[in-house]
């Protein structure tokens, strides 16, 4: 009996088992490429926790060997340092994760020149500035060993960000990974190592200089290698065609970027200007108990988000809201963890003289959860290459921050910035659920579920810092009850909701 046999686009026969292993071999591809994908971004996810977990680690470090103004001064100006490469660079590396579609066959090129570009623009910037250096300078509150030092910085970090976004376009992993681990990594022991002979020798004015000179010269160094490789591997400095392509998508992205860094660094920059350096200080501490919960919740999204646009693009999104639900139970149980632990955990990171940082953890950390909870719906918007909307979004609630935190601050004072935040974060979280279904026609998760479990843990989180006025036994006990209740309630459907995610497309 002959094999059966179908026919191509040119009428000719082709044996059925060809046809299989054609498939199998497709599959095989397939897998293959799923499994690069999955490995590249598991390391690149990994790098950036490994790299903001370890500063959490030495948070502890800084804290104790740096005065509270000091250790405002430093955060302060780090929040300038996230400002200044959003705006300068043009944000041109966020057009690499497209650019590999439209450019494959001269990827390299493409990256080495519109990286050229994002150079140009940033000596532009220094010029610009170093024309009105005074007023920069008295605006920043920095002197000029900070001025130049940003700049650097600016510079190389950027090559770093390129390097970053192409390696995981193109799935390589292990070369962007061991820049990021060893460029940080030795900064942060180099810094602390200055600090504490400052501190032996008495030099307690040089503390700062030295934290900023120790951490970031390791980096500088590493990005300037980075940037030279970059050329030398792309062979282009200059196309026009690149940069009007890299101009024409990232431009309009820069607002929204620069919303999200206004809005996560501005109060410490009002707070010292407006109250002092120590209060920026403790302010800083409580805003790093709430990186917590950030990173964790970029975590989970980044693997949240490919099972979630396959759901939509199957047209089976009905299938989110209940195990998206859990995952909302899931972050709320952990910040409210955060909240009830908050003596101690201030105490690890800063000692009896960042106290007063214990009464920022419940709002900042809440605040955190309003903003995981609205992602939800911008990336619904972004499927949708609405992403206009998400940036009308996040600058609406960026100027909702600075207005509300610089009336807060200047009526009620430091600890009020960090209320402030989460009503920024919560009116965030409306507007971005009422464009979901104004802009896409979709409801994918009701609004008003995701603001009843909201108010829910706000509720929750404030009425815990009750607790901090009983003993610490108390609280343990408390805490062992509702772990207990939780782990009963939510583990069989956090099992079934990962199961769910890792499960192949």
């Amino acid at each position: 009996m002959s094999e059966p046999k179908e026919r191509n686009t040119q009428g000719q026969e082709i044996p059925a088992s060809m046809i299989r292993q054609g498939e199998r071999q497709k599959q095989n591809k397939n897998a293959s490429l799923n499994k690069m994908a999955f490995t590249s971004g598991f390391f690149f996810i990994l790098a950036q926790l490994l790299a903001r977990g370890f500063n959490f680690i030495v948070t502890p470090i800084y804290s104790r060997l740096l005065s509270e103004a000091q250790y405002g001064i430093v955060t302060t100006y780090e929040s300038w340092l996230l400002i200044a490469y959003t705006i300068m660079s043009l944000c041109l590396w966020r057009s690499v994760d497209v650019a590999k579609h439209d450019f494959a066959d001269d990827y390299n090129g493409y990256v080495s020149s519109v990286h050229t570009l994002s150079y140009i623009s940033i000596a532009a910037f220094f010029g610009l500035c170093m024309i009105f250096k005074e007023q920069v300078l008295a605006f920043c509150d920095m002197d000029d060993l900070m001025f130049y030092m940003l700049f650097l910085y600016v510079f190389t970090y950027t090559s770093m960000l390129y390097i970053q976004r192409r390696d995981k376009q193109v799935m390589r992993y292990k070369f962007s990974t061991a820049a990021t681990l060893l460029t940080i990594i030795p900064g942060t022991i180099l810094s602390i190592a200055l600090i504490y002979q400052g501190r032996v020798q008495g030099l307690l004015d040089e503390l700062v200089h030295r934290r900023i000179i120790g951490y970031y010269a390791p980096q500088i160094i590493g990005g300037a290698l980075i940037a030279i490789i970059i050329w030398w591997q792309g062979k282009k400095f200059v196309n026009l065609k690149y940069w009007k392509y890299g101009l024409a998508f990232s431009l309009p992205l820069i607002p929204e970027a620069l919303s999200v860094q206004i809005m996560n660094q501005s109060d410490r920059i009002l707070i010292r200007k407006i109250v002092g350096d120590t209060a920026a200080g403790i302010f800083s501490i409580g805003m790093t108990v709430s990186y917590v919960v950030w990173i964790l919740e970029d975590s989970v999204w980044n693997a949240w988000i490919p099972w979630l646009y396959e759901k939509i693009a199957r047209e089976e999104a009905d299938e989110v809201e209940k195990p998206w639900t859990i995952v909302m139970h899931m972050f709320g149980l952990l910040s409210w963890l955060l909240v009830v632990l908050a003596p101690e955990e201030i105490f690890i990171l800063g000692g009896e003289r960042y106290r007063a940082a214990v009464w920022l953890i419940a709002p900042l950390v809440t605040g955190t959860l309003f903003r995981f909870y609205s992602y939800s719906y911008s990336a619904v918007q972004n499927y949708y290459k609405r992403t206009q909307y998400v940036a009308m979004g996040t600058i609406g609630a960026m100027i909702l921050n600075l207005v509300i935190g610089y009336i807060g601050i200047m009526a009620f004072g430091y600890l009020s910035a960090a209320y402030m935040m989460a009503v920024s974060y919560f009116a965030l979280l409306l507007l971005q659920g009422f464009l979901e279904h104004k802009i896409t026609g979709m409801v994918i998760v009701p609004l008003g579920k995701t603001v009843k479990i909201s108010l829910l843990y706000l509720v929750v989180n404030l009425a815990t810092m009750g607790l901090y006025y009983v003993p610490w036994y108390l609280r343990y006990m408390v805490i062992l009850v509702v772990l207990l209740v939780a782990l009963k309630i939510f583990y069989p459907q956090m099992k079934a909701v990962l199961k769910m995610i890792k499960k192949k497309k």
